[in-house]
């Protein structure tokens, strides 16, 4: 008995399909496709197990990382509460500098700034030291504070100079530069500074102050006396008393701008004199003005 084997049926072609077996060839289609991604995701595919040493890795890294912030942390604690109940967190030694007039005691007296101190109330707290230090000593003018080997400080004072003196009765009262006038008194004034003489006005006396601060300072310690001497044509006129000798006339809003000639006018002065420097600047000498 013959066997007949059976061909293999012929793929149809697109026209020749049904609706029905196009949808079918295109649902296998696409099961072929998925079963082929299926199978290189599943190729690729990472576990979350193969994740877990890295993650064990990290984590011990971590923790280790904050062990020891926290131990540094504990450690400098312990280094700061060292440092300030040691000898280290007090002032050992003050040094003044920048002072004219003034004494190293006195500036620490009036800052209040002295062995033994904390450095923490002094370093950083140099608005503050200032104020009460000027409250203490007006001549005080700002302060500044270095610190130095732990626990030495360096305390640079800029003075506000004397002015002179003012005459009140018999007795004489310190100025200084900035107008302000002390409220002690003396009998007897201090040598290398001004006298001023018969200033009633507050205002004349300031302005007055103000332009001899603007002066060189060879010319301020020539300056023996400085007399408020109005007139008639000047009623700002001041009379000068000179170490060297001389005299001057000059007038008061404008002194500081006018003695700036006077060196040069008095050295070429054979004999001693006065110089006039109210309107423009001239000299003659006293025999002349006897005449």
């Amino acid at each position: 008995m013959a066997i007949f084997k059976q061909r293999p049926k012929k793929k149809a072609k697109p026209d020749q399909l049904t609706p029905w077996e196009k949808f079918q060839q295109q649902a296998d289609e696409n099961q072929r496709a998925e079963q082929k991604r299926h199978f290189k995701w599943s190729g690729k595919r990472i576990r979350i197990g193969d994740k877990l040493p890295k993650l064990k890795t990290q984590r011990r890294r971590l923790a280790t990382r904050r062990a020891g912030l926290l131990i540094g942390l504990f450690l400098l604690g312990i280094v700061g509460a060292s440092y300030f109940i040691s000898p280290l967190s007090h002032i050992a030694q003050v040094k003044v500098t920048g002072t004219e007039k003034l004494t190293a005691a006195q500036v620490q007296s009036a800052t209040q700034i002295k062995a033994g101190k904390s450095v923490w109330a002094v370093i950083g707290q140099d608005k503050t030291t200032s104020r009460l230090a000027r409250q203490a000593n007006p001549q005080v003018g700002q302060v500044k504070t270095t610190l130095s080997n732990w626990n030495h400080v360096t305390l640079k004072v800029s003075e506000i100079r004397l002015a002179g003196y003012l005459v009140t009765g018999g007795n004489y009262q310190r100025v200084l530069e900035n107008g302000l006038i002390m409220k002690q008194s003396a009998s007897q004034p201090g040598g290398g500074y001004p006298i001023y003489a018969s200033f009633k006005s507050g205002q004349r006396l300031q302005t007055m102050i103000a332009q001899y601060a603007k002066l060189p300072a060879a010319v301020k310690h020539n300056i023996s006396e400085i007399k408020f001497d109005p007139n008639k044509a000047n009623p700002e006129r001041v009379h000068l008393y000179m170490n060297d000798g001389n005299e001057v006339y000059a007038t008061i809003s404008t002194f500081a701008s006018k003695m700036q000639y006077y060196t040069g006018i008095a050295a070429k002065m054979k004999t001693n004199g006065i110089i006039n420097l109210e309107v423009g600047a001239y000299s003659y000498s006293f025999k002349k003005s006897s005449k």
